[in-house]
């Protein structure tokens, strides 16, 4: 039996990974996969991924491509979730701003640097035309965090998937003044080099048992309720999700596709030069 940890953000989006989990389909391989979840996100999982704590990620495309071209020994292997994030742009419920113009030089609560809140918070940033070295950052570790730090006025803004923090929104803990969606796919799959080289075929038997999963999600009876149930959301709004959301399964990622973000990551000024296209991928399907 093959150990292997994967690891991702315990919502939505990875809940394929739990079925597959809870049916033991590894199992049938001789592979012993195990699930962690990362409430701080991508940040955190670049830093497991580092320190060898996991050997598969579910990350968000721009921090690990940052990340890899930082130095860290991965490779994408694929998309995981083709379309693109939505980020909520959220502020504490007394907060003053009511607008997005009034956020240009509010301090932002992010996760951690190098993070989906990071980085996005840069992309809305340029987009919003605003001086991209002027802005103010207070770290926070994950949600929660984000919670603490926009209700005791540490933080005044904070960005993170419109639909995970929607009950936050609908309970009056966060006002959304603004949604932001990534300009790229959201979610790709990352694997330590070390482990593309000692357990190719076992990461190739995953990533087939995970697009098998993936292809049929939304036809799964009832998937919305279950959704809704266990992630504490509105039916009609894992409704809405599911009508937004398409997984890749299994079809390989192209240097062209890494070359285009790259290029819209040196216009956000999220990464300062473009490195061969090449080095961020491997295709697992020759």
């Amino acid at each position: 039996m093959i150990n292997l940890k994967v690891g991702g953000v315990p919502e939505h989006f990875n809940y394929p990974w739990y079925i597959t989990l809870k049916n033991k389909e590894y199992n049938k391989h001789n592979i012993n996969l195990r699930w962690q979840d990362f409430p701080g996100g991508t940040g955190q999982m670049c830093k497991a991924l580092r320190n060898g704590d996991v050997d598969i990620a579910i990350v968000l495309t721009e921090g690990i491509i940052k990340d890899i071209a930082a130095g860290n020994p991965s490779k994408i292997v694929q998309t995981f979730v083709k379309t693109p994030l939505i980020w909520g742009i959220h502020v504490g419920a007394k907060s003053t701003f009511k607008k997005i113009e009034d956020l240009e030089n509010a301090t932002i609560a992010i996760s951690r640097f190098g993070s989906g809140s990071h980085l996005m918070s840069i992309v809305n940033a340029y987009n919003q035309g605003w001086d991209i070295s002027k802005l103010k950052f207070k770290v926070i570790g994950n949600l929660q965090g984000g919670i603490d730090a926009l209700t005791n006025g540490e933080a005044d803004y904070f960005m993170w998937e419109h639909f995970t923090t929607k009950p936050l929104v609908d309970n009056g803990t966060f006002r959304r003044v603004d949604d932001c969606p990534t300009p790229w796919p959201c979610f790709v799959v990352a694997v330590r080099n070390e482990v593309l080289e000692n357990n190719f075929d076992e990461v190739k038997q995953v990533l087939d048992i995970i697009n098998e999963e993936t292809k049929d999600f939304k036809k799964i009876d009832n998937i919305d309720e279950i959704l809704a149930e266990r992630y504490e959301q509105q039916l009609e709004d894992i409704q809405k999700w599911l009508k937004i959301t398409e997984w890749n399964a299994g079809k390989p990622i192209t240097k062209n596709l890494i070359t285009r973000i790259q290029n819209k990551m040196i216009t956000f000024n999220v990464i300062e030069e473009k490195k061969n296209s090449g080095m961020f991928i491997k295709n697992m399907y020759i």
